[in-house]
């Protein structure tokens, strides 16, 4: 199975028309977060209308810039990660949108037990599927994937811990924009593409029980 990942996308769907040679292909497309810019259903709708068009199946989360009356719109089309867990293809998918708390009061922010309790929650779903791919719109903490410009980490400390105690196959994030990055955290690869705008985006592929990711450009 071939999976392809985009986030941070904020209403800037152009480089879709860009995609068909890694789309083409593809079996699942999964959007980490940040369809709109502060948008609501009616928003999220035209990001999530593009994707489908250019996608056979399509998984999503909101991310802290989208309201929080996304999570149950996208519950309603059955795309929904947020809390939420499934199984493709025996690939084991979950996870968890919105972001830590940040300094600027953007519309979807969980508290750090929050996050682990979505992440459980979705989690639940698969416990005992491997492989296994979190998507986690705010990055762990403390890895290449989640440093603001200076350098200081910002990622989530939950997700991190959650990523120690499960150990996923791959993380996909997203949020920190100057941050597009590969790290790992034991045998977790950590992904954050940037914004979609700037073209980043990861491919996932599924083989003989394991996952293999990659951070690609247009």
């Amino acid at each position: 199975m071939k999976i392809v990942s985009f986030g941070d996308v904020h209403m800037a769907t152009r480089n879709l028309a860009r995609m068909d040679a890694a789309l083409g292909d593809a079996d699942l497309v999964i959007v980490s977060g940040d369809l709109t810019n502060f948008g609501g259903p009616a928003e999220a709708r035209v990001v999530l209308d593009a994707v489908r068009a250019a996608a056979p199946r399509v998984l999503a989360l909101s991310g802290n810039l989208d309201k929080p009356e996304v999570i149950p719109f996208l519950e309603a089309e059955g795309v929904a990660l947020h809390g939420r867990g499934v199984v493709i293809d025996g690939v084991g998918i979950f996870g968890c949108g919105g972001s830590n708390i940040t300094p600027f009061k953007t519309p979807t922010e969980l508290t750090e037990d929050e996050i682990h309790a979505t992440l459980t929650r979705g989690y639940a779903a698969v416990r005992g599927v491997r492989p296994l791919l979190m998507v986690c719109h705010t990055p762990p903490y403390q890895t290449k994937c989640d440093r603001i410009v200076g350098g200081r980490a910002v990622g989530s400390t939950a997700a991190r811990r959650f990523i120690e105690e499960v150990r996923p196959d791959v993380c996909l994030s997203g949020h920190i924009h100057e941050s597009a990055a590969v790290d790992a955290i034991g045998p977790t690869t950590i992904v954050n593409a940037g914004p979609f705008k700037d073209g980043g985006y990861i491919v996932v592929r599924a083989a003989g029980g394991r996952l293999e990711a990659s951070l690609e450009f247009l």
